[in-house]
């Protein structure tokens, strides 16, 4: 490329934000350069000459990736977007709900009544859409997770 190399740009690109997966295609790599680019989160790194198949066959699993990486970025996005929905007293109980701790636990630790850590507990479940108590330690799971 006539302006700037390809790892230039993909750093562009990540310095960005990008998420697109980017395949280098070089007939003059090295190992140092492959490297570098893979740690720069490359998807791949092909060496010219390669077959047409070959480069599709890449192409199609990136696409596949790409699109389990965005449904995941999605699917976390709007579980921190509930998040954002609940008090800081929800949160609390949450925390300590995903933690293990019983209502009555709760209850101590925050100095409330069992009752109000009942409601609070409703709500949580209720903002954050969980089904159930594995639900929604699943749902922290995804909050907490870097993927």
């Amino acid at each position: 490329m006539p302006e700037m190399s390809g790892l230039e740009l993909q750093h562009q690109l990540n310095r960005m934000g990008s998420m697109l997966p980017v395949i280098f295609i070089t007939g003059h790599g090295d190992v140092p350069m492959a490297v570098q680019a893979m740690k720069e989160g490359a998807f791949e790194f092909i060496q010219k000459p390669f077959r047409d198949q070959e480069l599709l066959d890449r192409i199609n699993h990136a696409l596949k990736q790409d699109a389990e990486n965005r449904g995941t970025a999605a699917r976390r996005s709007e579980v921190l977007h509930r998040l954002e929905s609940l008090t800081p007293r929800e949160r609390q109980v949450m925390d300590l709900i995903v933690e293990g701790s019983a209502n009555k636990v709760i209850a101590i630790d925050l100095g409330l009544s069992e009752r109000t850590v009942e409601i609070h507990r409703a709500k949580v479940m209720e903002k954050m859409g969980a089904r159930s108590v594995a639900h929604l330690v699943k749902l922290h799971l995804t909050m907490t997770d870097e993927t």
